[in-house]
Parts: C-alpha cells; sequence; structure tokens
C-alpha cells in the first residue's frame, strides 16, 4: 500500500517504490534493537561513590523530510528519536505529503497518543517549527538552501540542527575497468528513480582510455530505459515529480550543450503529457557548467574525459557539496587514494550503491551536517549528564 502511494504522488516506479517502503521498516526494526543498548555508562571513581553518565533524551524533535525518498529518510530519524525517547513533530514534504503522512501515520499507531505528531504544509510551517524555542533538535533531509536557513534558525536560539542536504556526487571510472560493468555503475547511479535521489551520481569523470567504450555502453542503456507509466512493471523509467522539476532538469541540460556539451542519448524534454524527461548522456562536460555544479536532480549523466586517475580524483573531490563519491577501479592503490582524498560522507568503491547497515556519516560542506544514520544519529538525539553519587553521613 505504501509504495503504490508513493507511485501515485511522485511517479516513482512501484518495484522502487515498494523496496523503499521496505528499507523504512527495516530501519525501524534496526532502531528498536539498537537504540535500547547505549543508555549510558559507569566511571571508575572514588570506592565509596557512584558515577554514572546517562543518555537522556533531548526533548522535542522536528523531523523535516523530503520528496524524492520519503519513507526511509523519515524512518530513520523517526525510529532514532523515538527509540532515545524523545517526542516528534514531523513535517513531511508538500510534495509527498501523502506518502509521508501515511507512512507516520502507521508509526504512530503504535505509540502513546502525542508522542509522534504529523504536519501538513509547506516551507513556511518548516521555517515556523525550526525557529519554534520549544523545538529542542531539528533534523532536515533536503534541500542544501534550506538547510542553511534552518541551520541559522536554529543556531539563533540555541538548538541543535541535523542536516543531510543536497549532493552533487561524483563518480570516477579508472583505466582498466570492464566497459559494460562501468556504464552499468553509472547508468544505475544517475537514473534510478529518475535521478531523483541525493547520492545520485551527477557528475561522471572517465579515463580517457575506456571512455569510446564506457559511453557507447552507457547510451545503449540509456536508449533501452522506455518512459511510461510508473506502476507498469515493463517501464524502465517514471516522470520527474512536477512540471517544476522538469523545467529545471531542461534547462540545466540545454545550458550545457550551449556551453559545449555533445548529446549521445536523449537531451530534450518528451513531447507527451507528463512531466517525463528521457535518460540522458552528455559527454565533453566542463566545469564551469551549472549542469556540473549545482544538483540537477533528473536522469542525466553528465561526463568529463580526464587524461589519469589523479585527474579525475581532482575533479571529483572539488566543488561545493561533500555527501558522497563512487571510484570505480581494479586498482587497490587508487581505491586506498580515493578514501584518503575524497572529503565526502560516504566513499563507495566499485559499487555506486550498497553498504552494511549501520553505516555512520558525516556530510561535508553544503551538504550538510551531523551524523545523519546508524548507531551515532542517536548520540545526536540524546544528552548527556554525569552523575555523582556519595552516601551522605549518618545522624
Amino acid at each position: 500500500e505504501l509504495g503504490a502511494l508513493l507511485t501515485a504522488t511522485t511517479g516513482r516506479l512501484l518495484g522502487q517504490a515498494r523496496a523503499s517502503a521496505e528499507v523504512a521498516a527495516e530501519l525501524l526494526e534496526e532502531a528498536a534493537v539498537t537504540g535500547v543498548l547505549d543508555t549510558g555508562r559507569s566511571l571508575g571513581g572514588s570506592v565509596d561513590a557512584v558515577d554514572v553518565v546517562r543518555r537522556e533524551p533531548r526533548g522535542v524533535v522536528a523531523v523535516l523530510t523530503p520528496w524524492n525518498d520519503p519513507y526511509p529518510a523519515a524512518a530513520g530519524l523517526l525510529a532514532a528519536a523515538l527509540v532515545t525517547g524523545n517526542t516528534v513533530v514531523h513535517k513531511p514534504s508538500e510534495r509527498s505529503a501523502r506518502a509521508g503522512h501515511e507512512l507516520a501515520r502507521r508509526i504512530a499507531g503504535a505509540l502513546p497518543d502525542g508522542v509522534l505528531n504529523v504536519l501538513a504544509g509547506d516551507g513556511a510551517t518548516g521555517a515556523a517549527l525550526a525557529a519554534d524555542p520549544r523545538v529542542h533538535v531539528v533534523a532536515h533531509v533536503g534541500s542544501t538552501a534550506t538547510g542553511r536557513r534552518i541551520a541559522a534558525s536554529v543556531g539563533a536560539r540555541g538548538g541543535r540542527a541535523l542536516l543531510e542536504n543536497g549532493g552533487k556526487d561524483p563518480l570516477v571510472v579508472d583505466a582498466g575497468v570492464d566497459p559494460a560493468w562501468a556504464a552499468q555503475q553509472v547508468a544505475v547511479g544517475a537514473f534510478t528513480n529518475t535521478g531523483q535521489l541525493c547520492t545520485a551520481v551527477e557528475r561522471v569523470y572517465v579515463h580517457e582510455d575506456v571512455a569510446d567504450a564506457v559511453l557507447a555502453e552507457l547510451v545503449a542503456l540509456a536508449d533501452g530505459l522506455s518512459p511510461g507509466d510508473p506502476s507498469d512493471p515493463a517501464t524502465g523509467l517514471g516522470p520527474l515529480v512536477d512540471e517544476r522539476q522538469l523545467a529545471l532538469v531542461d534547462e540545466h541540460v540545454r545550458e550545457a550543450v550551449d556551453a559545449g556539451a555533445r548529446v549521445l542519448a536523449g537531451g530534450s524534454r518528451l513531447d507527451r503529457p507528463g512531466s517525463f524527461y528521457p535518460a540522458t548522456v552528455l559527454d565533453g562536460c566542463t566545469d564551469g557548467m551549472r549542469l556540473m555544479t549545482e544538483e540537477t536532480f533528473g536522469p542525466v549523466a553528465a561526463v568529463t574525459r580526464v587524461a589519469s586517475f589523479a585527474e579525475g580524483l581532482a575533479l571529483a573531490a572539488a566543488g561545493d557539496y561533500g555527501l558522497a563519491a563512487t571510484v570505480l577501479t581494479p586498482s587497490t592503490a587508487h581505491a586506498l587514494e580515493a578514501a584518503e582524498a575524497l572529503e565526502v560522507g560516504t566513499v563507495k568503491v566499485n559499487a555506486v550503491f550498497g553498504g552494511a547497515p549501520g553505516g555512520s556519516a558525516d556530510p561535508r560542506r553544503g551538504s550538510g551536517q551531523g551524523r545523519g544514520f546508524g548507531p551515532d544519529l542517536l548520540g545526536e538525539l540524546t544528552a548527556l549528564k554525569a552523575v555523582h553519587l556519595e552516601a551522605a553521613p549518618t545522624a
């Protein structure tokens, strides 16, 4: 039911929408187990006294979540806040309000009244929550611009802000890789959910030794993704969320083409009802293009050819964002170099999506602040209190 609702609301492919709901359930189960394990610690002090450090709830947590992947984003934050004893006010994005409200309603049904509250509203509602002195922590997943406004508002009143914001994730393709496999990784990263993921691949740096072969395979994959009804299992690419997002993607691509990028696949909005944009591959992209510097959030693989792995790594490390990055390489030395050099929250080697449960990461620069996932998130939502206890002397 949740999968069908997300498909109807945002146009996400039905299979992916159902999988998103399953991930949310897994996050709830994970927090239910790990959230009760670390409640504090005892300290080695005097033999006639007791010293402990308690973990206590921070109070009221506002959870503001995005439209593009609302189930996992909400479930991870809601679970962490609730299992550590906080009460929550949750505002899903107005662009996927029905889906967000339904998930929260199901969770709230298992809790005492008033513990989890859900608000409908747009950015003004979120801003009011962030400014409210009764809210101790604001956890926001969404755009960088909104995140920065929240950080300023919350910081001005002495609250805490956890932000997972925009990304412009790079993928570096090294020499010596299998071109068909590399193209498949790029396609999954750039075209999944029509490119509408915070960790979507938006910049691709391909070593010139394999560039022609990788691009030929990538174009074939892009051409094979047929846009259509997202509830139809045969559909390879769903619509963008709305006309506003379609206009942004089309604008970024047209500007890049005008600046010298070459269209190898797709490249223009489709002449059909709905906010459809084809899987697009552009070659010859350069750093000055908005397509390479600002979040596009569409099914576009923007490719730059590089003469060496070092050049690709340097370009991948540049920019205003620091959410995640992927490196495809047969070289262990290059993989270790990438893990060290890339100033991002998550480095993925030879797998564009994946990772064990419980991973924690700090997004960097314009991509946010604070631990957004895993056991370390529980620490962000609790306050430490040291307690020293001695026996009183007898009368």
